[in-house]
């Protein structure tokens, strides 16, 4: 079955693709939308997904995360898994088809958040992000932006984007800390050049929050 599946991969394969995604520091060629079409014509396959994370291609990773059983893993599968997912899509597909949905995804979450590996200290402010907007609860938002406004801007990329997104979704949720985080942003300049689509809103956090918050306020 998997010689089967890895070679349906190979015909999805598009050098045009490929390249696009490089650029993103993403090493597949493959279409999100005939990957996940793939997906769906094989249906929940848990031994297969763990087949496919173990290969070590960065399309049969994606793969697995769209067909395994996430409750299935154990806390120490989740977290060898995230040290194997070095491609950012893969990380990001890991994290939210994954991990939310394990009975672990709070332990994962304090564990990662302070880890010594930039990477995987991404993956636990990402966590903790998701969380600022759906569940805050025990959070501690000041701290949150002390922690931020500290180590930001001069933090390796992928942690950078991660505690950036964490600072918006702040300023953006939590109208008692958003001055703060206005001000953070406008002081770090964090992603304030970052070249963005039409159409797109800026990565910017001072631009993210005022638009996400005019949007919110029209209705």
């Amino acid at each position: 079955m998997l010689g089967v599946v890895m070679a349906e991969l190979a015909t999805l394969e598009d050098p045009r693709t490929r390249e696009v995604n490089a650029r993103h520091g993403d090493d597949h060629g493959v279409n999100l939308s005939k990957l996940r079409a793939l997906a769906k014509g094989l249906k929940t396959n848990h031994e297969l997904a763990l087949q496919l994370w173990e290969t070590g291609d960065t399309a049969a990773k994606l793969l697995a995360t769209l067909i395994c059983r996430p409750k299935a893993f154990d806390r120490n599968e989740l977290d060898g898994m995230l040290r194997t997912a070095p491609s950012p899509k893969v990380l990001d597909w890991f994290l939210n088809y994954v991990v939310k949905k394990s009975p672990h995804v709070e332990d994962l979450r304090a564990a990662w958040f302070t880890d010594p590996d930039p990477v995987v200290a991404s993956a636990g402010w990402a966590l903790t992000a998701d969380r600022v907007v759906k569940s805050p609860g025990e959070l501690d938002l000041p701290a949150l932006l002390d922690s931020i406004e500290a180590k930001m801007k001069d933090a390796p990329d992928r942690l950078q984007w991660a505690m950036n997104t964490c600072l918006a979704h702040i300023g953006i949720n939590h109208p008692g800390q958003r001055d703060r985080a206005l001000a953070i942003g406008e002081r770090l300049e964090v992603l304030k050049d970052y070249p963005t689509s039409p159409g797109c809103t800026s990565p910017y956090a001072p631009i993210w929050i005022k638009a996400m918050v005019d949007r919110q306020e029209a209705g």
